[in-house]
């Protein structure tokens, strides 16, 4: 497997990203930020999306709450006492166990923002870049640079382009289940309280998805009597397949380490070593809806992901 310089591959991510300034986002609508000392607001056409919330009082950076289009918050609150299992699963978040031996998705080691900044907004499409370093526990010292390049869509699409680079020292991702680019669901909305998992080729359940490739899974269920869903997409591009963590408690994720855990042994894991400055770029997409899959238009913001994120 080779990867490429960081150097050389962030330019590249900041003109795609500009790039998808097109005939798929929503004329007429605007997607806006307004940043604080610890969050980034984004609104679309003045109606709240999400908060990226970014403080150092929190283990990792996470997106909470997040809206439908309808006003409808699709992840579980924060300190939810009524659904309390796993405290870690915090709106929208990236994080993976086994980096160098260093459970993140557990928080056991610290993600620690270093830069918000905006790019473009106040028209159809919103985009924002982050910069995080994953580091260890006890030192301090990085052992991961992640540089996500964030585009929000108006139909509210979010695209999360990620840039992982051994900034500091050789990075590890072993073979885990835990992880990786993931949502809570609100409690209403878990399968086990009546929530439907439907795959893109139909599969339903979450225990006929879990542990499986798909191009995209959508998650859909009942929120104060509304009907409202949020799909996880794999790019083709990604190094390889991801597979989907999807629960029936409310848990829903997709990750590319792995392919030992989620086959039950089936297959052997495969590892990825970073050497010290090598990078490894992965891409993913999450769609908010109204509606069940079909009338979210599910299969359409597919569609609108591959072609707004094309090489």
């Amino acid at each position: 497997m080779k990867f490429r310089s960081y150097a050389n591959l962030m330019p590249c991510l900041l003109i795609l990203a500009l790039a998808t300034l097109s005939s798929l986002a929503h004329a007429g609508e605007k997607v806006e930020f307004l940043k604080t000392d610890s969050t980034l607001h984004i609104t679309i056409d003045g109606q709240p999306f999400a908060t990226y919330n970014f403080s150092h009082e929190q283990m990792k950076p996470f997106l909470l709450p997040i809206q439908t289009q309808s006003g409808v918050m699709v992840n579980r609150s924060l300190n939810d006492a009524s659904d309390a299992d796993h405290p870690h699963h915090k709106g929208v978040w990236n994080s993976v166990d086994e980096i160098n031996g260093i459970k993140f998705w557990r928080e056991d080691g610290p993600i620690r923002n270093i830069a918000v900044r905006v790019i473009q907004a106040g028209g159809p499409l919103g985009i924002f870049e982050v910069i995080n370093q994953w580091q260890h526990p006890e030192t301090g010292e990085p052992q991961l640079t992640e540089t996500a390049i964030v585009t929000i869509h108006a139909n509210r699409l979010l695209v999360y382009d990620m840039l992982f680079t051994a900034s500091h020292v050789a990075a590890d991702f072993e073979d885990t289940k835990e992880g990786m680019f993931g949502i809570r669901v609100a409690p209403s909305m878990k399968e086990k309280n009546g929530g439907h998992v439907v795959a893109s080729d139909g599969s339903e359940t979450t225990q006929n998805c879990w542990g499986k490739s798909f191009p995209w899974i959508d998650y859909s269920g009942t929120v104060d009597g509304k009907t409202v869903g949020v799909a996880i997409m794999d790019h083709p591009n990604n190094f390889r397949a991801s597979r989907y963590h999807v629960r029936d408690y409310g848990l829903f994720s997709i990750s590319p380490f792995g392919n030992h855990a989620y086959t039950n042994g089936v297959e052997e894991a495969a590892p990825v070593h970073l050497a010290k400055n090598e990078s490894l770029r992965l891409r993913y997409g999450m769609y908010f809806h109204d509606g069940d899959p079909k009338e979210g238009n599910v299969a359409a913001a597919w569609d609108q992901f591959v072609k707004s994120t094309a090489e």
